[in-house]
């Protein structure tokens, strides 16, 4: 059985949990995206059940990966369907009491 795998930059546009594969790039190479647990490179190759955090401002989303696509433009209603939100929450700022 063949898994198919997939860039975490295309992954994230595909996704449209980013708008563009540049912003997931720069996220990337900011620290700012996990893959399960380890810094993700916008190489890291994604596969189901895969979870994703992704920090953006002072919010941090975590995601599993339920399917990936098999091609770089996937319609509103599948791109939604690849995956499940675990959680959405705002980031406490450290610097605030």
């Amino acid at each position: 059985m063949y898994i198919w795998l997939v860039r975490l930059d295309l992954y994230l546009k595909a996704t449209r949990l980013v708008i563009r594969r540049s912003v997931a790039r720069q996220l990337c190479d900011a620290g700012r995206i996990r893959v399960n647990e380890q810094t993700g490179k916008a190489s890291k190759e994604i596969k189901p059940d895969d979870e994703i955090e992704i920090r953006r401002g002072e919010r941090r989303t975590v995601i599993r990966v339920l399917a990936v696509p098999h091609s770089k433009q996937v319609s509103k209603t599948q791109a939604a369907s690849l995956f499940e939100t675990i959680s959405d929450e705002p980031i406490a700022d450290p610097l605030l009491p």
